[in-house]
């Protein structure tokens, strides 16, 4: 028989590393933040409606049947970069036909070159080159969303990146005393499962737009084990006083 593993409560830990712990935790709930308002800033909004549907994220993945990628930025992330009628005329230019002609003629060209080159002038390989007419042109095609070579170079971030932050909050929580102990372990595998199912989802939304349900859900669920692991954490280790049983048993935690 294999000995039963014990985790020393956090309140039976030295301070030290008690105020390790929760820099490290308030840092990282900061992050995931910034990271939940840039994901709904770059996502909603797509479908011409407030906020953030899975309308929004079929768009981004699998691309708009009715606009082209200039309209859908428009609509989505780049709405707030230029006033509402210079954003207007730029998509009244696309549906007209996008002319070259009409380019100059009708003042879009003008309002690229003030609104939008100070980004989008070639000098960022991830992001559009919105130089001159061959730059614009590229964007007022049909609206196929993200293409594979920006789905992979953005998953390995996620999946290097987030990976890592789960790993130590995970190992920060593993210090909480949880009953039942199924609960614990479900809130510690919940976010590897959930980040597995959303990228891979990603790539299922270009050929099955019904995936991006699974997109949302799955984030859902990633956010809430963070939210979980991170109050408990927080509560046990500086307000949470131990059980009876805990403390004769010295603090150990399954």
């Amino acid at each position: 028989m294999f000995a039963k593993e014990h985790c020393s409560h956090f309140q039976m830990l030295p301070i030290g590393m008690r105020l390790l712990f929760s820099g490290t935790l308030v840092v990282l709930g900061t992050g995931y933040l910034f990271a939940m308002i840039y994901i709904f800033e770059s996502h909603a909004g797509r479908d011409g409606d407030p906020g953030l549907s899975v309308d929004d994220l079929v768009i981004a993945y699998s691309g708009s049947k009715s606009d082209t990628k200039l309209e859908s930025s428009l609509k989505g992330p780049m709405a707030n970069m230029l006033p509402a009628e210079e954003n207007h005329e730029i998509v009244a230019w696309v549906r007209r036909g996008a002319a070259e002609a009409d380019f100059t003629s009708s003042g879009v060209a003008g309002i690229i070159e003030r609104r939008c080159l100070i980004c989008h002038n070639g000098s960022n390989p991830h992001i559009p080159d919105l130089t001159g007419f061959k730059g614009i042109s590229k964007v007022a095609e049909a609206d196929t969303g993200m293409d594979i070579f920006t789905l992979v170079r953005v998953s390995h971030i996620h999946l290097f990146g987030i990976t890592f932050i789960f790993f130590i909050v995970g190992s920060i929580f593993c210090h909480a005393y949880i009953q039942p102990q199924w609960l614990k372990c479900l809130m510690l595998i919940t976010p590897f499962a959930a980040i597995l199912l959303d990228i891979g989802s990603w790539y299922l939304t270009k050929v099955y737009p019904p995936f991006a349900w699974v997109v949302m859900i799955s984030g859902a669920f990633m956010g809430a084990a963070f939210a979980f692991m991170w109050v408990t954490s927080i509560y046990q280790m500086w307000f949470y006083r131990l059980p009876a049983a805990l403390i004769e048993n010295n603090g150990r935690v399954s």
